[in-house]
């Protein structure tokens, strides 16, 4: 239990400054929860985590009553990577480098976040609840689960963000989708 909510820590963390640090100050897109949290963020100005919270709800109401295993092991993830995407947002206006440096660094510490607490078997929740209840149906790797559904989430933001955003987010995306499925891949080669 005690090195879960290590992973949970370090992983949110990880999470907040790639999203705060590298993300934002360019307006790119994750997949998923964060890239849809992001659209709220960008267009309506709701806090990131607040708004991870929000559109995770309906997923995490059909956990409790369905696959109470996942709902648990998530809402730890939730809470606290929203609370520490919340509370770390002043870190945008703290870093500036380069847009594509920016995609790159921001994929990876995204990607090792989400990939640390998978490793723990808990989550951010949103479409990463999804991608580990969908991985365990079709036994696919769920790094894999979330790059496709973080690739539908930047497709349709497309005409919203605008083909620069929208080619930095799809490398966001890949690398995010690389990162955590190298780190899964790499804990279960050691098992």
């Amino acid at each position: 239990m005690r090195k879960k909510m290590m992973a949970i820590v370090v992983g949110s963390f990880s999470l907040a400054l790639g999203i705060n640090g590298f993300l934002v100050p360019f307006h790119l897109l994750d997949g998923g929860m964060i890239g849809l949290a992001l659209f709220l963020h960008y267009y309506w100005n709701i806090k990131t985590g607040l708004g991870m919270i929000l559109l995770s709800s309906p997923l995490f109401f059909y956990a409790w009553f369905k696959q109470r295993a996942f709902f648990y092991n998530s809402l730890h993830g939730l809470l606290v990577s929203s609370i520490f995407i919340d509370l770390l947002a002043p870190v945008r206006h703290m870093i500036s480098v380069p847009l594509p440096v920016s995609a790159v660094i921001g994929g990876v510490l995204i990607g090792f976040g989400i990939g640390l607490m998978l490793i723990y078997e808990t989550s951010t929740g949103g479409t990463d609840l999804l991608a580990q209840m969908v991985s365990g149906i079709i036994k696919v790797n769920v790094g894999a689960v979330i790059f496709i559904i973080d690739g539908i989430v930047v497709l349709v933001g497309y005409r919203t963000i605008g083909f620069e955003s929208f080619l930095y987010s799809g490398i966001v995306i890949c690398i995010v989708g690389l990162t955590t499925s190298w780190m899964v891949m790499k804990k279960a080669q050691s098992e």
